[in-house]
């Protein structure tokens, strides 16, 4: 059965996408990413996704790229930051190595940055992430089976710790 070697996730701004990339690289396999796969999808970046037509059409999206992406994928798959809110991928991780991403509020808003192009952090980015991160928090830490907390560390760092972590399991 195909599965991936690690699958990554965390809020916006704890670093799927760079410290997937540097996991991949160590482990010799690809990264893939689901927010790609979403917007390969629909033909267009996430941001008009969600303008266009709306989040309930982005988060389908969103399930059935991460549902493919388990199926398919032997890498390391980086999930969008709110792709664990659908009960139907919180059950179809269930037996996967999960990577939760911790990131505190002020690393992740300097990280992603208040002029962000990410739609759900439109309007006053910090109070939006606190709110994303406040109600996304209890799903992050029930699904880790690795949970690494990547404030004031380094990507390289980072990625030893979790390739100690992979050895171990």
């Amino acid at each position: 059965m195909t599965r991936p070697k690690a699958v990554l996730i965390g809020p916006p701004g704890s670093g799927k996408s760079t410290v997937g990339a540097a996991l991949a690289e160590r482990l010799g396999v690809t990264l893939r990413d689901t927010d790609a796969d979403t917007e390969a999808a629909a033909g267009k970046p996430i941001g008009e996704i969600f303008i266009d037509d709306g989040e309930e059409h982005f988060r389908a999206l969103e399930r059935a790229a991460v549902q493919a992406a388990l199926a398919e994928h032997e890498g390391v798959l980086a999930l969008g930051g709110g792709a664990i809110l659908a009960a139907e991928t919180q059950e179809l991780l269930a037996g996967h190595t999960v990577v939760y991403l911790q990131v505190g509020l002020s690393e992740a808003v300097k990280r992603v940055g208040l002029a962000s192009a990410r739609p759900l952090l439109v309007m006053n980015p910090r109070s939006q992430l606190r709110k994303l991160l406040e109600e996304r928090l209890p799903i992050y830490e029930r699904l880790g089976t690795i949970v690494v907390a990547t404030d004031g560390r380094d990507p390289a760092e980072i990625v030893e710790e979790i390739i100690k972590e992979l050895e171990r399991s």
